[in-house]
């Protein structure tokens, strides 16, 4: 076991600053959802501070939470609304959540953040089992790009300023379809370190782990705006209802 496989791990390194980063907007994400849980209730697997639960929850919908981190709820509980969003502290995977719900859903590639595939699996298993029968799973994801790591390594400059410079550094292994990364900072504290570990899937492999677990694709777009999903795309937003 390493610390990836601890549901708390990432909050530890990243809820101090999490809202402060390049998130993306959470309005068309909460838009989209609010349109597929209608009247009924919905789970965010992996909540975090609240960043798209919050607003699904401004256009009426009645929002629950799983999370791994006491920290990002911390956050999530200091935000205008947060306190009235039950959330259960525990791993995504576990979906130790009450149902039936209209819609469970995952954004922001967090599915990958369960390195182990059969963690991501009994994801999916336990996700059906807690959803109603015209219910919604809907996972937003990146389209792989392998050809991105350059014998297996990549390497991205985030931001340089006069006093300090921030780094990314990735490690890929195609065989595991693991990435494991590195954000440093350097700067006049001294250096400060941030891994991150994935377990990417492609959409058909995604595809696969729905079926087995009684879901099938329903709808499949580029992004929130449900643009066409194509070759081209790198990124996916799929729903899956059950079979």
């Amino acid at each position: 076991m390493t610390a990836f496989d601890d549901p708390a791990h990432f909050g530890r390194l990243w809820a101090a600053d999490y809202d402060e980063g390049a998130n993306p907007d959470p309005d068309p994400a909460a838009a989209f959802l609010a349109a597929l849980a209608g009247d009924g209730r919905a789970l965010e697997l992996a909540i975090g501070t609240g960043r798209v639960a919050l607003p699904l929850a401004t256009r009426g919908v009645t929002v629950e939470g799983i999370e791994g981190s006491p920290l990002m709820v911390e956050r999530l509980r200091a935000k205008p609304g947060g306190e009235a969003i039950p959330v259960v502290i525990g791993d995504l995977a576990d979906v130790s959540a009450t149902g039936p719900f209209r819609l469970v859903y995952l954004v922001f590639n967090t599915l990958f953040n369960l390195v182990d595939p059969d963690r991501q699996a009994a994801c999916f298993r336990n996700v059906a089992a807690v959803l109603d029968p015209g219910g919604a799973f809907v996972i937003e994801a990146y389209v792989p790009d392998p050809d991105r790591f350059a014998g297996g390594h990549a390497l991205d400059v985030l931001a340089v300023t006069e006093d300090s410079a921030t780094i990314e550094v990735h490690a890929h292994d195609p065989a595991t379809q693991r990435i494991l990364s590195q954000k440093i900072t350097f700067g006049p504290g001294g250096t400060r370190l941030r891994p991150h570990a994935e377990r990417y899937c492609w959409p058909a492999e995604l595809d696969e782990l729905a079926e087995r677990a009684g879901l099938g694709l329903a709808e499949r777009y580029a992004g929130w705006d449900r643009a066409p999903f194509g070759p081209a795309s790198t990124g996916h937003v799929s729903v899956y209802r059950p079979a």
